[in-house]
């Protein structure tokens, strides 16, 4: 018999911790040297003299003492968007990214050498790579994957998430040929003679995930490839460990469907959650949570649903975001809505009336248009202040739409490691308005609070990064985009990846900042990422991630 799940579990013992310098993100105390912890909860922010006296006062026992030197201590980190399972998953796959491989031939052989070491009955699976950043500046084929194997499937994926490449085997074994119409929101790309090149985006997919893995025009889409639940727990475990190694405590899962939703269950159960999660789970359940009464936010410090995620388009990295008139780089192109304006507004309306928050996909200005208006209905209909409906990515808003979001609330959820991995990418798809790609610094300006996160497996979970690129706007490549008024500084990225991003889950009043009362989830760093150069904040090494008061990550010394 399934159980609730169970909290975190918290150190029993009091403990003070030490460092050079405590970055609180609170505004009554901004800095401490020392922190109080008393049943996983901060009982006291100071210097450590203060805070042994509390403890004794407090608990009546002496506490444990923890000091970190000259280390920086910061709250945890909050991914308010990424997909755990799927990263978990990918982490099991072959990293053809660019830290591994620059151009085709070198992504071959990566694949190849992996095949040789795998059970002969497995597919090839990799993924990571971005056409525009290797050296063809081209999507590899499938006579290129074919290289691979001709005697197993191997699939590459984008490092969009929204497609790839699969060899001739998958697609044979698929029936899919020369004359195979393309799929509703979906495409079998074809060469100029019309032979299939292997390139697949959308709900093409759907010969990898099967025919509910991506449905355009029904809520869609899901992307993780169904393994073993025993397979997809110890994926989720392996994910986790990379989460905490880069210092995050907290994360919001936006893809969840009943896959995500019973493993994490079922981790809960073993007591083997050790990070926090929030569920957003996928806008094709709204029926069902809706008949389950589900009309807010209810669960535990550590598992927890949260809202409702919906998509409006597709992604810029595969060109699948929403552009009417065409794409600069190919005038063919015009990517997707999920949905109807009308069906959407529904959806919205639907779940804002219930008091759900709601969390879209959106990147394109017509995409992002479909949701403003959207939820501006929905206010006129259902007035409330503190609804924090979420854009998710919300890539390229118009100054005026920002303005507008300004005044419904709507919070945008942006993953500048985006442009940092392909930023001349979205200016090659739609010129140099691409330039404007995650307008952090407008928002700011605007009024809107800037929440941050990864969106992993798209990028990898390193906060530090994400806070040097919001700062720098300095992409892998070393080119910087758009101009000064779109970057912002680094005091507000540490906000935006903890407290703003608490904010977002709706779980401010437990996570975000180091604070009285709160939970003990907090990173402790080898450097100051407000004192060192821009450029190098993401070289920080992360030493130890604390949850509820307890030591989660430890770095082992190289």
């Amino acid at each position: 018999m399934r159980r609730l799940a169970r909290p975190l579990t918290a150190n029993p013992r009091p403990v003070i911790v030490t460092a050079s310098v405590i970055h609180t993100v609170d505004d009554d105390t901004p800095t401490a040297t020392a922190m109080l912890v008393v049943d996983g909860r901060i009982a006291l922010l100071g210097d450590v003299e203060h805070c042994r006296a509390a403890a004794a006062t407090l608990s009546g026992r002496e506490a444990e003492e923890v000091d970190y030197g000259d280390a920086t201590i910061v709250p945890g980190f909050i991914d308010a968007h990424a997909h755990p399972l799927m990263y978990g998953q990918l982490m099991t796959w072959v990293d053809c990214g660019p830290d591994k491989a620059s151009s085709i031939p070198e992504i071959v052989e990566l694949l190849r050498t992996a095949a040789e070491s795998a059970p002969a009955d497995l597919p090839v699976r990799g993924y990571g790579y971005e056409q525009r950043n290797l050296l063809e500046g081209r999507h590899p084929t499938r006579q290129e994957l074919d290289q691979v194997s001709t005697a197993r499937e191997v699939y590459l994926m984008n490092a969009s998430g929204h497609g790839g490449v699969v060899n001739t085997l998958t697609l044979t074994r698929a029936g899919i040929d020369r004359d195979t119409p393309n799929p509703a929101g979906g495409e079998f790309f074809r060469t100029d003679d019309g032979d299939l090149t292997g390139e697949l985006s959308d709900a093409a997919c759907n010969i990898l995930t099967g025919v509910h893995g991506v449905d355009v025009g029904h809520h869609g889409p899901n992307f993780h490839l169904e393994d073993e639940p025993a397979e997809h727990l110890r994926q989720l475990e392996a994910a986790q460990q990379n989460f905490l190694a880069g210092g995050v405590t907290a994360i919001g899962d936006c893809q969840v469907s009943r896959r995500e939703f019973d493993m994490y269950l079922r981790l809960a159960e073993r007591g083997e959650l050790k990070t926090r999660i929030s569920m957003y789970v996928l806008s094709h359940l709204l029926d069902e949570v809706l008949e389950l009464g589900m009309h807010g936010p209810f669960g535990n410090d550590a598992l927890s649903f949260a809202g409702i995620k919906l998509y409006a388009d597709g992604t810029l990295g595969g060109w699948t975001a929403y552009f009417p008139d065409g794409y600069v780089g190919d005038p063919c192109r015009t990517g997707q809505l999920y949905h109807s304006p009308e069906d959407y507004d529904a959806l919205v309306r639907r779940a804002h009336a219930a008091g759900l928050q709601t969390a879209t996909h959106a990147q394109s200005p017509d995409a992002i248009e479909m949701v403003v208006s959207t939820i501006e209905r929905a206010l006129q209909d259902r007035p409330d202040a503190d609804a924090r409906h979420r854009i998710e990515h919300c890539g390229l808003p118009t100054p005026e739409q920002i303005s507008r979001m300004a005044a419904a609330g709507i919070r945008p959820v942006n993953q500048p490691q985006h442009y940092y991995n392909w930023g001349e990418g979205v200016t090659d798809a739609i010129g140099t308005v691409g330039e404007r790609f995650n307008p952090l610094g407008e928002f700011i300006a605007a009024g809107v609070p800037v929440t941050i996160s990864s969106d992993a497996p798209v990028a990898e979970p390193v906060p530090l990064e994400a806070l040097q690129v919001s700062v720098t706007r300095e992409t892998r490549r070393g080119h910087r985009l758009g101009d000064d008024a779109l970057r912002i500084d680094v005091g507000q990225a540490l906000r935006a990846h903890t407290i703003n991003a608490a904010v977002s889950l709706g779980r401010e009043d437990e996570i975000g900042s180091l604070s009285p009362g709160k939970l003990a989830d907090f990173a402790v760093l080898g450097e100051d990422p407000l004192t060192v150069a821009a450029a190098s904040i993401g070289t920080i090494t992360v030493l130890a991630t604390w949850v509820g008061g307890q030591q989660k990550y430890r770095r082992t010394p190289a």
